[in-house]
């Protein structure tokens, strides 16, 4: 109810600040705030099915906002027989594919998700989560630097790259799963990050250069994936997220993957920052008029929960 209220109340200061009237507001799409998500194949009890829980109660955005809202939308994909993430393909697929291109389309939030759109091949099309965007390198910044993220690589641009810790970070079994696959802060996190130090026996590395290592380690995670998972020529990618404003990230990327045109979201009409509330707003509309998005080996239904402010 907390999470709910104080969401409901950024929507009406976002509307006054923007000059517009609930009563001008045909729905809210909220995703909620995600708190735990595990996978059957990750939580490890048998028996037990896929599982993600957000708060953020639509009902009570409804009733303070005087707005219908549409909330809870990974359930009925997890319902269906997926894992309720990454949901990015379905916006992806309406909104970032272009016939003719080999097209990617990479979300660095706190995890790295893509959504892989082959020039001819429809069936081919693939939305994965790769492993951390931004998780590590915000929670290494808060506890050594008491910043929420590294503004403009600044940490991560004044150290090195411990090239041992990389390696022994890059070696978790995730990586090698089979696709698609989804992860979240319950693997990626500073108790993995200090198992990797153990096992690489580096102790008492500098804040900065663990930073920088971080940060490496998630451009290298995200650019050997691509290496091996999408394959094509004239490739374009198109990132957005958080990470999509890192330098040190985009630079990292730009270097490992030279084959590849990689430009921000903002190339194609998206602004980086807004992606996925734009995909939200797709999945609410589609969930409005009663058209479920197909896409081949995805659950084809309409997602997330209706709540009235009367």
């Amino acid at each position: 109810a907390k999470i709910g209220t104080h969401h409901a109340e950024l929507v009406l200061q976002a509307l006054n600040s923007w000059g517009v009237l609930p009563d001008d507001i045909d729905v809210i799409a909220s995703h909620g705030q995600t708190i735990y998500h595990a996978p059957a194949r990750l939580h490890g009890h048998t028996g037990y099915p896929n599982a993600t829980l957000q708060i953020g109660d639509g009902d009570h955005i409804a009733i303070k906002t005087g707005i219908i809202t549409i909330s809870d939308f990974r359930q009925k994909h997890i319902a269906a027989g997926g894992e309720g993430a990454p949901l990015a393909l379905y916006g992806d697929v309406l909104l970032g594919s272009k016939p003719g291109e080999n097209r990617i389309l990479l979300n660095i939030g706190g995890i790295a998700n893509l959504t892989w759109l082959p020039a001819e091949k429809s069936s081919a099309v693939l939305c994965t989560d790769i492993g951390p965007g931004n998780t590590l390198i915000d929670a290494a910044c808060k506890k050594y630097f008491d910043k929420p993220y590294d503004e403009d690589s600044r940490i991560a641009l004044s150290g090195k790259i411990n090239d041992g810790l990389l390696q022994a970070l890059l070696n978790h079994s995730f990586f090698g799963e089979n696709l698609p696959k989804t992860t979240g802060p319950e693997l990626f996190n500073l108790t993995y990050v200090e198992q990797a130090q153990q096992a690489a026996n580096v102790y008492n590395i500098e804040p900065n250069n663990l930073v920088t290592t971080l940060s490496a380690f998630t451009a290298k995670s995200i650019a050997a994936f691509i290496k091996l998972n999408c394959v094509g020529t004239d490739i374009q990618l198109f990132a957005s997220g958080g990470g999509a404003r890192n330098p040190f990230l985009m630079q990292a990327l730009k270097e490992d993957l030279h084959d590849i045109s990689i430009q921000n979201t903002d190339a194609i009409g998206i602004n980086p920052d807004a992606k996925e509330a734009i995909l939200f707003a797709l999945l609410a509309n589609e969930a409005l008029v009663g058209e479920p998005i197909k896409i081949s080996g995805n659950p084809a239904v309409l997602m997330g929960k209706f709540s009235f402010p009367g």
